[in-house]
This record gives C-alpha cells, sequence and structure tokens, in this order.
C-alpha cells in the first residue's frame, strides 16, 4: 500500500477506534512496525493525530491548527441533522443517470453525497466537500470552478466573471439557502452571492433544499426571487402557512419526514480522516 493511501487508512481507524496500539496498526494496515511508527511520526508532526505510550489516538477537530472543516460548517450541518438528511435523501432521488446537475455548497445539500454514490451524473459543485466525497466514494463526473478555497463557507469561489461556470449547463440547481422567505432565498454572506447567482443562472430548475427552520431566520441579502424557484423540500415541521404562501406564489413544495442519521455517517464522526482526504486532494488540485 503506498503512503498516501496507507496513512489515510491509519486515520480512518483511529476514527473509528479513537484509539490504537502500534501492534493493531500492524494487523489491520499489513505493515511493518517500523513503517506505522513512521506514519505516526509524519502524520503526528503535521497535527492529524496524537502520539500516544504505544500507539496514537485519534485527533478532535477543535485541536487541529487548520481544519479544511470550519466550526460553523460543523456546528450548522448537526443543526436538524434529521431533517437535512431526509431532505437531502428526497433530493437525490429526483437526480435522472447521466444528466447534468449543479450543487451548491451547504450542509443539506453536502448530505446528498450519500445517496448520489451509485449514480452516474456530471456534477458541478462549488462546494469543496462534495467534491473530494463524490470524487472518493462515486464514479460521477465532478466538475469545480477555479478559484480560492473559503474554509468558513467551505466553498470554492472565483473573482472572475468569465470562470468555468459559464459553459456548463444544467438540468437542475439543487441549493440551500440561509433563509426562506416570501421575498425569495435570503443569503447572509455577501461573498456568496456573485457566485451563487452565476449558478443560478446555469440551471433550468432551481430546487431549494430548506429544512422547516429556515423558514424563520432572516438576512439582508436577496439570492433571488420565489419566482426562480421551481420547488423546494422541506420537512414535516415547517408550518401549513408556509406551505401555502410558497404555493400560493407557484412554489412547488415537498415535505418528508425526518429520519434518523446512522452513527456511522453521523455529522459529529468528521474526523482528522476526513480533513486529511480534502488537504491531499487540494495538493493534488493545486499542483
Amino acid at each position: 500500500m503506498i503512503n498516501h493511501k496507507r496513512r489515510k487508512r491509519l486515520l480512518k481507524l483511529l476514527a473509528e477506534h479513537q484509539s490504537a496500539t502500534v501492534p493493531e496498526l500492524v494487523e489491520w494496515l499489513n505493515a511493518s512496525p517500523a513503517t506505522v511508527r513512521r506514519d505516526i511520526s509524519w502524520l503526528a508532526a503535521r497535527s492529524l493525530l496524537t502520539r500516544t505510550r504505544g500507539g496514537a489516538a485519534n485527533l478532535e477537530q477543535k485541536k487541529r491548527a487548520y481544519p479544511l472543516t470550519s466550526e460553523t460548517f460543523q456546528h450548522n450541518i448537526q443543526c436538524h441533522a434529521e431533517r437535512k438528511r431526509a431532505i437531502a435523501r428526497y433530493a437525490a432521488s429526483m437526480c435522472s443517470e447521466g444528466e447534468t446537475i449543479i450543487i451548491n455548497g451547504g450542509t443539506s445539500t453536502f448530505m446528498m453525497a450519500e445517496f448520489l454514490v451509485d449514480q452516474h451524473l456530471k456534477i458541478l459543485t462549488n462546494s469543496f466537500l462534495m467534491a473530494e466525497r463524490l470524487l472518493t466514494s462515486s464514479e460521477n463526473e465532478i466538475i469545480v470552478p477555479g478559484g480560492q478555497v473559503y474554509r468558513e463557507q467551505n466553498v470554492i469561489l472565483s473573482p472572475f466573471d468569465n470562470d468555468i461556470t459559464q459553459h456548463h449547463y444544467a438540468a437542475k440547481m439543487f441549493m440551500s439557502a440561509y433563509g426562506l422567505s416570501l421575498l425569495g432565498l435570503m443569503e447572509a454572506d455577501p461573498l456568496l452571492i456573485q457566485a451563487e447567482k452565476r449558478l443560478i443562472s446555469q440551471a433550468e430548475e432551481l430546487i431549494v433544499l430548506a429544512d422547516s427552520s429556515k423558514f424563520a431566520k432572516k438576512a439582508g441579502l436577496i439570492l433571488c426571487g420565489l419566482n426562480r424557484v421551481s420547488c423546494v423540500i422541506t420537512d414535516t415541521h415547517a408550518s401549513e402557512s408556509a406551505v401555502q404562501l410558497l404555493e400560493q406564489h407557484g412554489v412547488k413544495v415537498v415535505t418528508v419526514e425526518p429520519e434518523p442519521v446512522p452513527a456511522m455517517i453521523s455529522p459529529a464522526s468528521f474526523s482528522s480522516a476526513f480533513d486529511y482526504q480534502l488537504t491531499d486532494l487540494y495538493q493534488e488540485i493545486s499542483h
């Protein structure tokens, strides 16, 4: 097993078991004790694990010096996770084999990745996390725009108007948003507005993934009006009045029952292994 794959595997094992001895890692990785110790030293030097007496331990997200997944994203993906997962599952079911879709950066849209692994789609996304997940777990064709990776928003943003997105047309765009009101989709971060508008302009249908808490959120920036939204997927906690108002404005509304998030893919289980994969992918893209 080559170095980077073995080290990824080591970190995944620590994420699952929290800690391990050198003999355990030798058995699991089918590597020599000397190789395992070198890997532990290499990863510890990069703050990706903690060395222990006779082995290594998983490193908590908050202790990592430069995590690619921000604390804000980690917090948001755990909020109403059961609702978001059900919404993401339904959104993924709307995709047809072979079609081109756009997925923006967001916690609800990121959860779609789990349900897209067996699809064969062309996916344009500005979500660095989404791109990593699908590149390593699926056969979908993944397209990402050039630009800078913003950790706080977990998106890739280009400062140029003529970036790669203008050359791709999609049947559907799946979008998360900060809030949803009669004024339209609301956004709190001005950094996202221009990039998101470019993505929206390249899709025929705009499908919004909005758990019911989004109906109560207000922000100072309007991303687009309701007339641009084809469908809103929300959960059964959404009030009847909110659903009716959207429908009165010509928006199709789908409500889904929240579903449990399995422990093995719990949002809280994001680990150093995940960030290490992202670091590795970013290095490949950058070079």
